[in-house]
């Protein structure tokens, strides 16, 4: 028999990109359901106006991050708080600078290093975060902080992040660049 017509492949083509969307949005609406607090937030926002890797701006990044780690624990079947994990994720890397551009009050030398410890007091600030969110936050440089994850979930994102942070840095994954507010509502968003 001969190989697929054209139309079997098209029909092919459309079913695997029906099933690719399908799983995208169960992706979001688990994320949307886990932290609808925290995309709905102006510092949130804020972070699609900070490059990470590449082009890809923070927020990106950190949407990324969650939904590679949802992905993880079903693939392999990993049994975790999918909750904390989902919220770790998405404030891993709420800093809330850009890192990028050095400045006299904050030179971001080492930031690989500093940056957990940053986005976990400023997450702290704003949202009640449980033992596994911190840990998640604080850890998830690992080797880069000393100490390693303590629960799976922060291991996950870990993983996630350093998968993520490789596809975007080769532009294997790319991004839309950062959103540049005007002064006055930078100032809003601020508060």
């Amino acid at each position: 028999m001969a190989g697929h017509t054209g139309k079997e492949k098209n029909h092919k083509r459309a079913e695997r990109w029906q099933k690719a969307y399908l799983r995208q949005k169960n992706l979001h609406n688990q994320i949307r359901k886990a932290a609808d607090d925290i995309l709905e937030s102006g510092n949130f926002d804020r972070t699609k106006t900070f490059i990470q890797h590449g082009n890809v701006t923070v927020n990106h990044h950190s949407m990324n991050v969650a939904r590679y780690s949802i992905a993880i624990s079903e693939k392999l079947h990993i049994p975790c708080k999918k909750r904390e994990l989902i919220r770790g994720a998405l404030l891993h890397d709420y800093f809330l600078y850009d890192w990028h551009h050095q400045d006299k009050k904050n030179p971001h030398r080492l930031h690989g290093f500093f940056h957990p410890g940053v986005a976990l007091k400023n997450a702290s600030k704003e949202y009640e975060l449980t033992p596994r969110e911190k840990d998640i936050i604080k850890k998830h440089m690992w080797p880069l902080t000393v100490v390693p994850p303590m629960c799976r979930e922060a291991w996950i994102v870990t993983a996630a992040d350093k998968w993520c942070s490789l596809m975007e840095t080769f532009h294997v994954v790319k991004g839309h660049g950062a959103r540049r507010y005007p002064k006055k509502e930078r100032t809003n968003h601020e508060k």
